[in-house]
């Protein structure tokens, strides 16, 4: 039996397959039938327009039934059509789409249809050993889920491989048929026992081939009837001699398909020559089956691949223009970053030219507030005592003169104090490069500090200069800038301490060299929270000191300058307190 009629007959298997399979009453269901009928019709008749339509139509009403055993059953009948038709590429591609969709919906019982069609189209290729591979998978399939009676065409596949190669086996095959179908599907038993007759007229064993001829025309008489039917006519005419009646009814009966047949029938007649002559017409006539078949999987692969270069040029086109997108996403939040970015940071610059705003306006208040009370003060004590040595009628001994003048005097330099404090700040704040002396005598300097400060002293308190420089140190530095840092910190000593000393020192250490000159007092000291802010300006720990509270302001600010420090030293015990200025050598 030729590959292309066996396959036929495939669908007559699967119509009965579905009926068990499914549970379909077909008597009772007037609709599947007629859908039914009409597919098959369009299947004999090899209409592609009206088969898949008809098989659609059909696949849709199995799934309302909510089927899907039948539903994919009429796949495989699209798969087999196909393959009937000769678009093998195209009957692969409906196989593996087929698997695929039964994987994806794990249906692991209707596995086995896919296996069975892939089968059956490495058959039709030539690859006889996968095709057995899958057949015997489907066995085992069907086995595991108990579908015995759908099981007998399966082995008939392997049958119809293993015939030419291995009859033997085949034959084993044909026998496990028969039983199972005796078991489970008696209503195939006479297509199996039929086929089993072919196979004795293949092997010349004629005696048993009479004999299987006749259990077929026995069963025939009784209304059954076989695919295997009119090969068996055909082969009982040529046992019976009539080879050349055997070969008309093979024409008339398979047409174009009939090569093999009508080889077979002059190769067992003894007849070679005209064996051969039908076996290489049979042989021109399948080489030409298959030049169509490769040329239309060809042209299949071809617009498979035309597709394909489609799909990827379009997915290439749309990578591109992804990219762009992305690109332009990302320079556009690049942008809006930046903007943002610098939108925070021009509110910083406001917000910190705000504080500052505020913090100069502060400023400004306290400074208003602090020489309205700073300069008004000595300017009060001036005027006072101006008025009492202008007035004739007071009497004034030489010694409240004395005193007069020392009160004016001192009030003079306070005032004088304040005002160069708020100069040298403001000059300092814009002054560029600082002017150095060489051979400045720190010694003389500081002795001379020292003594000056002596008058501004309470009673009680004395002062107390530390040298511990080299004997004739000198250095390259500015003199007034550091005189004058000198002077504030004993100024300040001067003011907070009641009682006890004030200490001068200065010493060098350190290498490179740093001169190192501390001002330590017994006064009231500075309250550890109070330490970060002293060195800002107007500020006073006690407001009933006089001054503006620029000192210290000042006196860092001429540190820096001289690229040196000072500092308030936080180790020290007291009491009192402790700064130190620290100036590289």
């Amino acid at each position: 039996m030729t590959v292309n009629r066996y396959i036929i007959s495939l669908v007559v298997m699967m119509g009965c397959t579905i009926t068990s399979f499914a549970g379909i009453d077909i008597k009772q269901d007037a609709k599947y039938i007629e859908l039914h009928d009409s597919m098959r019709h369009a299947f004999n008749s090899a209409d592609s327009a009206r088969f898949f339509t008809a098989v659609k139509n059909l696949e849709d009403y199995v799934l309302t039934q909510g089927d899907l055993h039948v539903y994919y059953t009429q796949r495989c009948n699209e798969i087999v059509f196909l393959m009937n038709t000769e678009k093998i590429f195209e009957a692969y591609k409906a196989a593996q789409q087929l698997s695929k969709e039964l994987r994806e919906r794990k249906l692991d019982t209707e596995m086995y249809m896919a296996i069975n069609m892939m089968g059956h189209i490495q058959r039709y290729c030539g690859n006889k050993e996968s095709a057995k591979k899958s057949f015997r998978e489907v066995i085992r399939q069907m086995e595991q889920y108990g579908y015995y009676e759908s099981m007998p065409p399966i082995y008939m596949n392997i049958v119809n491989v293993e015939m030419d190669d291995d009859p033997e086996e085949a034959i084993a095959m044909l026998n496990k048929a028969a039983e199972i179908a005796r078991q489970y599907a008696p209503d195939r038993v006479f297509d199996i026992e039929c086929r089993r007759a072919l196979s004795y007229y293949n092997q010349g064993d004629m005696e048993n081939f009479e004999k299987a001829y006749q259990y077929y025309k026995e069963g025939e008489a009784k209304g059954q009837s076989s695919v295997s039917g009119r090969s068996l006519e055909i082969y009982h005419l040529a046992y019976l001699g009539k080879v050349d009646e055997a070969v008309e009814l093979a024409k008339e009966n398979f047409g174009e398909e009939s090569g093999e047949i009508i080889a077979n029938l002059y190769k067992n007649a003894g007849r070679w020559k005209e064996a051969y002559e039908a076996q290489y017409q049979n042989m021109i006539a399948n080489d030409s089956i298959n030049t169509l078949i490769l040329s239309n999987s060809m042209q299949g692969i071809e617009n498979e691949l035309a597709l394909y270069d489609m799909e990827r040029s379009a997915a290439k086109t749309r990578t591109i223009t992804m990219a762009a997108i992305i690109l332009l996403l990302v320079l556009l939040i690049l942008a809006l970053a930046y903007i943002m970015f610098s939108h925070r940071r021009h509110m910083k610059q406001l917000d910190k030219a705000y504080k500052h705003a505020l913090r100069s306006d502060s400023m400004k208040t306290i400074f208003i507030q602090n020489m309205s009370h700073e300069v008004r003060t000595p300017l009060n004590i001036i005027n006072g005592f101006a008025q009492v040595m202008s007035d004739p009628e007071i009497e004034q001994t030489p010694q409240e003169r004395q005193d007069i003048a020392k009160m004016v005097l001192k009030s003079t330099r306070t005032i004088t104090r304040q005002i160069d404090e708020i100069l040298e700040l403001s000059i300092n704040e814009t002054a560029g490069w600082l002017e150095k002396e060489d051979g400045v005598d720190v010694t003389a300097l500081l002795q001379k500090l020292v003594k000056e400060n002596q008058e501004n002293l309470k009673d009680g308190v004395k002062m107390v200069f530390d040298n511990r420089l080299p004997d004739g140190f000198t250095m390259s530095t500015n003199k007034s800038h550091l005189s004058r840092m000198v002077d504030i910190l004993l100024d300040n000593a001067c003011k907070y301490t009641a009682e006890g000393s004030i200490t001068l020192r200065a010493a060098v250490s350190g290498n490179p060299q740093h001169l190192v000159i501390t001002v330590e007092d017994t006064g009231c000291g500075i309250a550890p929270e109070e330490a970060s802010h002293i060195f800002e300006r107007f500020v006073k720990l006690d407001t009933f000191k006089e001054g503006l509270g620029l000192g210290l302001a000042l006196c860092r600010q001429l540190a820096i300058r001289m690229e040196g420090t000072v500092a308030l030293d936080s180790s020290y015990e007291g009491p009192g307190a402790r700064f130190v200025i620290d100036i590289p050598v």
